[in-house]
Order: structure tokens, then sequence, then C-alpha cells
């Protein structure tokens, strides 16, 4: 076995947490057990980045139980559980993973997993696909599907499909109504607070809690936030969604007026550069700023940087910059993934359906594999059959239609008799 991970001894620690995490997701159980029968993946290489949590363990062995031979790296240099990474890498899993990884040590990783001649990609933020597409070209004609499980990658696929840059097809897992209605609203909802909290103990109730973006996982945590008691006010750049969070109860406003409010910064929006000098120049003494996007670039932490005399750490992930004017500003987990680098992610009851989705998708391009190079939707036989597993798992039951429901909705001549 080939893998590189900061401690093998942390393995049985790493057990522990596998063992919580699969107890918690039924879905996958389900398809694990199945697939140990029919191994739909059989010799399939897999090359993986994703977050390397206890969640990440169980759908790395439940595609192994398929048949598939799993490189996994991290998606994110500061949310590797290293416990994870040990117990994997003693069950099969080629795994480069490590808290902490410096730019190059992430890159090396990725190119580790690709060094395995991947049929399939599974990324979460669209770094393998990048690097393939840029650097490892020679490997692109062995792949033959790909799945992208976050909201930053599927824009960045999105848009090498409108430049035809595109080599191979690639399921948007993301957009999955069994992913983005559950894990991007209740599991970033939770989990965002949940590192907040573990980086600074601070109290929700009574404070002007700022949210950049109101896409799910902004609405998500929104509604966490007001049920603790905060002031919400949101910032938006369309039109629509603006005016959804008005209808929600919120505070609208642009970014340069709620940068004099805010108490609690958090940007989810999958852009650059949202918070920058011009707002920060305007913060409160002690504002708090995180990040529960994808990659560190939505707090301009160069501005940041230009603005300060000085840095210390106060407390893990909890960094204060002293400005110029000696106001102190405070960055959780260096503008990374608050609530991987500072928290453990979603919860494993989210992950659950998430990772059913990347588990059967990776099945489903097996079977397909004269897809065109584009990005797909989750085929809605996938989505319902994750959502009906769900269902059966916490014991609920609903309504089926009978024949005359069926056959009304399927004409056009009955109304109002």
């Amino acid at each position: 076995m080939d893998y590189k991970v900061k401690d093998l001894n942390l393995a049985s620690q790493g057990a522990l947490l596998v063992e919580w995490a699969a107890k918690h997701m039924p879905v996958l159980a389900q398809i694990r057990k199945r697939f140990e029968k029919e191994k739909p993946l059989l010799d399939t290489t897999i090359a993986a980045c994703l977050h390397v949590t206890k969640e990440t363990a169980v759908l790395a062995e439940t595609l192994k139980a398929g048949g598939a031979i799993v490189a996994l790296c991290g998606s994110n240099p500061l949310s590797t559980q290293d416990e994870v990474a040990a117990y994997l890498a003693t069950k099969g899993i080629h795994v480069y993973a490590w808290r902490e990884q410096k730019n190059d040590e992430y890159f090396w990783c990725i190119n580790k997993v690709l060094d395995y001649k991947p049929k399939i990609t599974m990324d979460d933020g669209a770094d393998v696909v990048g690097i393939l597409h840029k650097e490892r070209t020679d490997l692109i004609n062995n792949v033959i599907g790909g799945t992208e499980e976050t909201t930053t990658g599927v824009i960045r696929l999105r848009a090498m499909e409108q430049d035809n840059a595109l080599k191979y097809p690639i399921i948007a897992v993301n957009d999955a109504y069994t992913k983005y209605l559950f894990d991007n609203r209740y599991g970033t909802g939770q989990s965002t607070i949940d590192g907040i909290l573990r980086a600074t103990s601070v109290l929700i109730a009574g404070k002007y809690f700022v949210i950049a973006g109101y896409g799910w996982c902004g609405r998500g945590l929104a509604m966490r936030a007001k049920g603790m008691g905060a002031k919400v006010i949101i910032t938006e750049v369309n039109t629509i969604k603006a005016l959804e969070a008005v209808m929600d109860g919120f505070l609208v406003m642009p970014m340069d007026e709620a940068a004099e409010f805010g108490d609690v910064f958090v940007t989810l929006t999958g852009n650059t550069s949202v918070i920058r000098k011009e707002h920060m120049e305007k913060m409160k003494d002690g504002a708090i700023i995180s990040n529960s996007g994808h990659f560190n670039v939505e707090i301009d932490i160069p501005d940041l940087m230009k603005l300060s005399t000085s840095k210390r750490t106060l407390r893990p992930n909890l960094e204060e910059y002293t400005l110029t004017d000696g106001r102190k500003l405070h960055l959780l987990a260096e503008g990374r993934l608050v609530n991987l680098a500072a928290a453990e992610g979603h919860p494993s009851e989210v992950m659950d359906m998430s990772f059913a989705n990347q588990a059967l998708n990776a099945e489903y391009l097996v079977k397909n594999k004269e897809l065109e190079k584009k990005v797909y939707r989750v085929p809605k036989e996938i989505d319902e059959l994750v959502a009906s597993l769900k269902l059966t798992a916490i014991n609920v039951k609903i309504d089926e239609l009978t024949e005359k429901q069926i056959k009304y909705l399927a004409t056009w001549d009955e109304g109002t008799i």
C-alpha cells in the first residue's frame, strides 16, 4: 500500500470516528450492501479529492466495497482529520492527506492520486479536473467521467464547458435535490455555526451577523443564526435572492453598509474578494471575519495584511490582526472553510445523502461510458432513489398516487365540473 498520512498510529482513533459516522449514514450502508454483492465498480480506479473526514471514509469504503481502487487526497489544506486519514491507510485506500499542508504539498497529493491513472474523478472544488486539464493531459483519455461535490466546483466546470475546454463528462452532484437542499442548507448552516463557536466561543444572540450570499448555504446559515438570536444582515448581488432574503425577514444591504454594523461576518458566495480593504476599513473594533465558501479567496487576506501592523494567534483558528489605527479584526481559520478547519464539517446525516449520490453516480458513469463532454445534472431516478432510501432509513412513509390521480395529472381536459 502506498499512502502518506501524518501518523499511522492514529488509525485506532480514526476507526472510532468512522464507526460513529457509519451509524448515522444508513443510505450509504444500504448502497454498500448491494455494492458488496454486485461489484459495479470492479477494477475502476477513482481519483477522489474530497475533505478527508469520517464521512468521506464511509464513502471511500463503500466505493472499495463495490470493487473500486480508491486514491484519495484532501480538498483543503486544513480540513483533513488526521485520525481518519490514518485509518483509511490501513484499510486499503491510497490516501495522501494530512492537516496543515503547504500549497506545494497540497498539489503534490493531487498529483499522487492522478498517478493511479483514474477512470473516474471525484472532486470537491474541481482541483483534480483543473490539474488534469492543465498539467496531466496525457491521462485524460483514460477518464470516462467525473463527479463534483460543491457549488464552487460546479461553477468552475460550467465555465470550462462554456469555453469548450472540458474533455470528459462531469455529473454535478451538488445540483441534486438530495444534496443542496440538505447538505448545503442544513449541513452548512449547522457546521458553520459550530466552527465559529469552536474558534471563538462568543455569544451569537444579539450580535449583527452578516452573511454574504443567499444561496442555499447562506439560507441555511441565516436560519440557524436567526434561531440563535442574531440580527441577520444579508448581502447579495442577485436581485431575486436579495428579494427572497427580504421576504424571509432579513435585513439586506450592500457590504459597504453592512461592514459598519457587523459583529460576525461569513462569506458563502463562491466568488473572490467579497470582503476587502474598503470594508475592513469600516469594521468595528473586534469584528470577526470568516468564510464558509470553498476557496480562501472570498476574504481578501492580502488587503487585511496591508492594513495591519501585526497579527497574533489567540487560540486555535483565531488570528487577531491589529490595524494601523489600533482596531483589531479577527480572522478565523486563515480564511479557509471555517466549518471544516475549525470544526468537523457537516453532520453525518446530511453527508449520507450527498455521498450516496457520489457512489450511485460513479456507478452510473461506469454503465454510461458514452456521455458527451459536458456538465450533467444528477439523473432524476438517482435523486429520487436517494430520497426514498433516506425515508426508509428514518422510518417515514408517504402516500402514493392512485390510478385515478395518475390519470388526472396526465390529462388536460378535466377541470371545474
